[in-house]
C-alpha cells in the first residue's frame, strides 16, 4: 500500500472511531504516521482519563490493525510538548 493511501485509510479509520470517543466528552485527532506507528492526540475528557489507554489499544490500535494489519504495527498518544 503506497504510504499517501496508508494515511488516507487510517484517517478513515480514526474518523468512523471518532463519534464514541466524543460521546464520552473526548475527542482524538491523527498527528503523523511514521515507520509502522500512528500517533494521535487526545482532546477533552481524554485528557487524563485513566480509561484513555484502553481507548487507544483496545479500540484504536485494535481498529487500525484490523484494516490495515500490513502497515499499521502500533498506535501511540503524543503530548503537546513532544511535538
Amino acid at each position: 500500500m503506497i504510504y499517501q493511501e496508508s494515511i488516507e485509510k487510517i484517517k478513515e479509520v480514526i474518523e468512523q472511531l471518532r463519534p464514541n470517543i466524543q460521546m464520552d466528552g473526548g475527542d482524538v485527532e491523527f498527528v503523523r504516521f511514521d515507520d509502522g506507528i500512528v500517533y494521535v492526540r487526545f482532546h477533552g475528557a481524554c485528557i487524563g482519563c485513566p480509561a484513555s489507554m484502553f481507548t487507544l489499544k483496545g479500540g484504536i490500535e485494535e481498529a487500525l490493525k484490523e484494516q490495515l494489519s500490513d502497515v499499521v504495527r502500533e498506535v501511540l498518544p503524543v503530548d503537546d510538548d513532544l511535538i
